[in-house]
């Protein structure tokens, strides 16, 4: 159902033409840059690639996009501008793949074309290279040992307004776009187009902050699933969202659920885009959370932690395309947890970066690096400059709303919080934060009498030449950590960093173990 549909003269609709009515100097099928009709020049938004400074202090409006099809239902295939799409593909470079079926549980009706797959159907044989010889290969890794294709699919992370919402909401964007503008970091986002049309803001700042915005459909359908109208229709209108917020037109797109074959990517190619899937997957989307599984926290950090062992011992020689969700709280959490560790070790660059894309949109004015800043610019505005003496207690006032949590640890971002501490991120635990409350370990050790923490750190501001000096007293427990005894881990491991530690060997950092050290002991 159309929230709002505005009549114009569709005869003169077209999808422009970038390249001309035949095959490609380099072999592949012609592709066509989509002109969207009636849309406004969005405002609020950059119209070449933001270097720097990023704004972190501006509150997003949660105004929606209106003349878009109903959020996450499956958008309507009749529609003349959905038609017009459709009748500019050049459906004799489309293979006749079947539609598939999924049984209620997931899985699939036929799970083969057979052993010489026809189709090169992704789900089936994890076929990345196409069969049809028009189509160009799947980008799907790092070329480069050493890094790390940063990238997060399903959002821009909405604002929640049902009972997930005290939960959820503290951790919707710009949360995690924040989090990486501190950190310079930039990401490949694979955006729905349902959240983009609900929640435009959000989108605005995803290509504010130097990300890449990549299409990941509007409903979230496995594609091979659609028939060639709701595939030409899932795509048009996330494309269409994107441009209306932000003024770009995408190249790049991702399936949902990595499901595509060869019919699928022929009409997202002639339809401007070219599939990017990944080769290491963190499963966060499966921990508990809206939107996810029963998938224990801790397995997903034991993958983060075995990719780091790897190349520290030498046994990774290559680069990866990790793939990572801004799905829900627990996803959030995670990515921010784990991106400081994983940029200590590898070269944290956006998917995209890693293989050379420089302009992933159909606007040339729009040219991205392929390496993050060697000093880039400040991520902070500040408004005023001022030295300000804060004082934070475990009574902070933004700690969340959890009367089933024990105070001593939230906000301190020194991952000091026991199972039960509050707690705001992983950054604020031992283990992991969900739901207010850190998970993992309990205190062993009684709290002691609280002390005071002085804490000084330098933010440059937008005004080259002004810097604020904020110098912030903590109170916080003083917390004394355990330290096995020399006889409760195995000798073996301790010092040698060469992630070859079993449970319960000794260690001094995660490097020595197999999975994480806790302690002084390898755990899991």
């Amino acid at each position: 159902m159309l929230i709002s549909y505005s009549v114009v003269f569709f005869s003169a609709i077209v999808w422009q033409q970038v390249n001309s009515a035949t095959i490609t100097s380099s072999g592949y099928a012609p592709q066509f840059s989509p002109i969207f009709p009636n849309l406004k020049t969005p405002t609020g938004v950059v119209t070449s690639y933001n270097p720097g400074p990023y704004d972190i202090s501006a509150t997003l409006s949660t105004e929606p996009l209106t003349g878009f099809p109903e959020p996450w239902a499956a958008p309507p295939t009749n529609s003349a501008e959905v038609l017009a799409a459709y009748n500019s593909i050049d459906w004799s470079k489309v293979p006749n793949a079947p539609v598939r079926k999924q049984n209620p549980d997931g899985s699939w009706v036929v799970k083969s074309d057979g052993a010489t797959d026809p189709y090169c159907w992704w789900s089936s044989t994890n076929c990345r290279t196409p069969k049809a010889s028009y189509l160009p290969p799947d980008i799907y890794t790092c070329p480069n040992k050493g890094d790390w294709g940063l990238n997060h699919d399903d959002g821009p992370f909405n604002r929640y307004t049902d009972s997930n919402a005290a939960i959820e909401n503290p951790y919707a964007e710009p949360v995690l776009y924040n989090f990486l503008a501190t950190h310079n970091a930039h990401s490949s986002l694979f955006y729905i187009g349902s959240n983009v049309a609900n929640y435009p803001a959000a989108a605005k700042r995803g290509l504010n902050d130097g990300h890449h915005l990549c299409v990941h459909t509007w409903s979230h359908p496995p594609l091979t699933t659609q028939t060639n109208s709701q595939i030409v229709a899932e795509f048009y209108w996330t494309l269409k969202a994107i441009k209306a917020a932000t003024g770009v037109t995408s190249k790049c797109f991702r399936p949902p659920q990595g499901d595509v074959d060869d019919r699928v990517r022929a009409i997202a190619w002639q339809m401007g885009m070219r599939n990017i899937l990944w080769d290491a997957d963190t499963n966060d989307w499966a921990m508990p959370a809206p939107g996810g599984g029963s998938l224990s926290p801790k397995v997903v950090d034991s993958y983060f932690q075995g990719w780091i062992n790897a190349y520290n011992s030498g046994k990774d020689t290559a680069g990866h395309i990790v793939l990572q969700h801004e799905l829900n709280s627990a996803t959030v959490n995670m990515s921010m947890f784990w991106l400081p560790k994983i940029q200590n070790v590898f070269n944290v660059v956006p998917a995209l970066a890693c293989n050379g894309i420089t302009q992933p949109y159909w606007e040339t004015n729009f040219v991205y690096p392929i390496t993050n800043p060697v000093n880039p610019p400040a991520t902070y505005t500040v408004t005023a400059t001022t030295t300000k003496a804060e004082t934070t207690t475990s009574a902070d006032s933004s700690a969340p709303s959890n009367a089933n949590c024990l105070p001593g640890s939230f906000g301190y971002g020194f991952g000091d919080g026991y199972g039960g501490y509050c707690c705001k991120t992983e950054q604020d635990c031992l283990d992991n934060c969900l739901g207010g409350a850190c998970t993992g370990p309990t205190n062993p050790v009684a709290t002691g009498t609280p002390v005071n923490t002085i804490r000084t750190s330098t933010i440059t501001t937008a005004k080259p030449g002004t810097t604020t000096t904020k110098k912030t007293t903590t109170t916080k427990s003083n917390t004394i950590k355990p330290t096995p005894s020399a006889g409760s881990c195995i000798a073996g491991s301790s010092g040698k960093k060469l992630g070859d530690g079993k449970i319960g060997y000794c260690c001094t950092t995660s490097d020595d173990c197999l999975d994480v050290c806790r302690g002084t002991a390898c755990d899991v």
